[in-house]
């Protein structure tokens, strides 16, 4: 038996703890981070290892032609779709956390199309969204609104917002129970307070729930944020990006495997990289400035 002093158990102890994890961070994360950082620097097609180094090519191309950029004003619609959705979310939220008869079953309700797959979801909405025999269509029809009647996938005024709403309707459950979460942990007293003092309802919201969930809301605002930027399930099954509803990460993956330019695509998801991170920081430097401790 080796007779090992305390600091060194505490040593390998920790050492044993952290390896495993380390080890597994390297070689999923930082490894393929480092290689699609170098993929980018070079021009590399996806087929075999035969690769030239032409540094920041990659990037003048993508920063020179504005059809690269052009797909980001369709991640847009996501982006509206997705804080809208926040706001649905914590208004379902506030409304299921109180004395409401049978909310377990509405919390069901509306986390439900979450546990849904993306291609089902898809294919679900698009007999909704079918001009003939969908079911939307029928409806409107139904209530004497045929005037309404659309080609919701066809018309490209109004397919992206069609997709932004599947978003909306897929992701929603999902934010409804984090709020939820976040609202349960919250004392009562606080409320029972508020309630003495003569607070009203939207007082209690806003000077109450808002500053006690606020980490969570900021939380939310950077997945929506994020989710909005790297869309790509709903437009991609529904329509392959066809219609002008391609997004930034769907032409990303059409340069590298329909045209096989894998330099060029790597070099476009560090630059997605570096958009997500650059809008998060300016989200908490403006959104959520931390309030300066006196």
């Amino acid at each position: 038996m080796f007779n090992f002093s305390y600091k060194t158990q505490r040593y390998l102890i920790l050492f044993g703890f952290l390896a495993i994890p380390v080890l597994l961070s390297l070689t999923f994360s930082y490894y393929p981070a480092l290689s699609l950082l170098y993929y980018s620097l070079t021009d590399w097609t996806g087929l075999g290892w035969d690769m030239n180094f032409i540094g920041f090519d990659n990037y003048v191309e993508i920063f020179t032609k504005p059809e690269v950029f052009s797909s980001l004003k369709n991640n847009l619609y996501y982006l509206i779709g997705g804080l809208i959705q926040v706001v649905f979310a914590l208004y379902f939220a506030v409304i299921l956390t109180g004395k409401l008869k049978g909310k377990n079953g509405f919390r069901v309700a509306l986390f439900l199309p979450y546990v849904l797959h993306s291609v089902a979801t898809v294919i679900m909405f698009k007999n909704v969204y079918h001009m003939e025999y969908g079911s939307l269509n029928t409806l409107l029809g139904a209530l004497g609104l045929e005037s309404w009647q659309q080609s919701w996938l066809g018309d490209k005024g109004i397919v992206n917002f069609a997709l932004a709403f599947i978003s909306m309707w897929k992701y929603m459950g999902l934010n409804m129970v984090i709020f939820i979460g976040a609202l349960q942990s919250i004392p009562g007293d606080l409320y029972e307070a508020a309630s003495i003092d003569g607070a009203s309802g939207w007082q209690k919201f806003r000077y109450i729930t808002l500053p006690s969930i606020r980490g969570v809301l900021e939380l939310m605002l950077i997945l929506t944020l994020t989710g909005a930027l790297e869309a790509f399930d709903i437009p991609f099954v529904m329509l392959l990006g066809a219609n002008d509803t391609s997004t930034f990460v769907i032409k990303t993956v059409d340069t590298a495997f329909k045209y096989q330019n894998f330099g060029l695509a790597s070099a476009m998801a560090v630059v997605l990289l570096i958009i997500v991170l650059l809008f998060i920081v300016i989200q908490r430097k403006l959104l959520f400035r931390e309030e300066k401790q006196s």
